[in-house]
């Protein structure tokens, strides 16, 4: 499989585990903690889960050195685009809208960032959509189909369409992860990297630390059986 610039994502590790949505130190430390390997950061005002730049560029210091952290963006123009990797500094940016594979190759030959594309899956032709952005991006993640906001709505796909699937990118897994479910995922997908939000929270926005331990704890387990 071909490496991802910057990640750790490769064949034969242990599966990734990214906290999404995290919007204090608490939860910072708590994932840090337990073992993730990425956190996100959404900067999207229409999201529970909103952090300001400022704000953001805190709990990216706060992070440390074993947390790559992500800034998740959504239809952001280049401008805010600019001045929010200027600010926060992360490791990676995932762009979870409508960003084009041609806006992506325009930063990713302007930028030395790691660029990840969240993809909606209805069926395995939006699937297959994910092909054009090799090259433009470094990690597709599959979530679920927008709703009102584009992820973090705790709904999933069918995950069988996965496990036929082709995959032209490295890749990871989102939509409805739960402590609970998350061994069955792998199970099904044996997806490289799996991404959580909703299914950490007891409310829109307000993680839980012991169920980020605990969703950390489960993919473990399944890693090492």
């Amino acid at each position: 499989m071909t490496g991802v610039k910057g990640s750790a994502i490769s064949a034969g590790m242990n599966t990734q585990i990214k906290i999404c949505g995290l919007s204090t130190e608490a939860s910072v430390d708590a994932a840090a903690k337990a073992g993730a390997s990425h956190i996100g950061l959404v900067h999207f005002e229409k999201s529970p889960r909103h952090v300001g730049l400022e704000q953001a560029a805190a709990l990216r210091k706060r992070a440390p050195a074993s947390l790559k952290v992500v800034l998740l963006l959504v239809n952001a123009d280049p401008d805010l685009t600019a001045k929010a990797i200027e600010v926060i500094k992360p490791d990676v940016v995932q762009f979870h809208g409508t960003e084009t594979a041609q806006w992506l190759r325009v930063l990713k030959s302007t930028l030395d960032i790691e660029i990840w594309k969240a993809f909606g899956v209805r069926d395995a032709a939006s699937l297959k959509a994910a092909d054009e952005y090799v090259d433009a991006a470094d990690l597709i993640l599959f979530d679920a189909p927008a709703q009102t906001l584009p992820g973090g709505t705790g709904m999933r796909f069918d995950w069988s369409l996965l496990t036929e699937h082709t995959h032209k990118l490295p890749w990871g897994l989102a939509g409805g992860l739960t402590p609970g479910n998350v061994k069955e995922a792998l199970r099904q997908t044996r997806a490289q990297l799996v991404d959580t939000s909703s299914g950490v929270e007891t409310a829109p926005g307000i993680k839980d630390v012991d169920k980020i331990a605990a969703f950390c704890q489960a993919v473990r387990d399944y890693d090492n059986h």
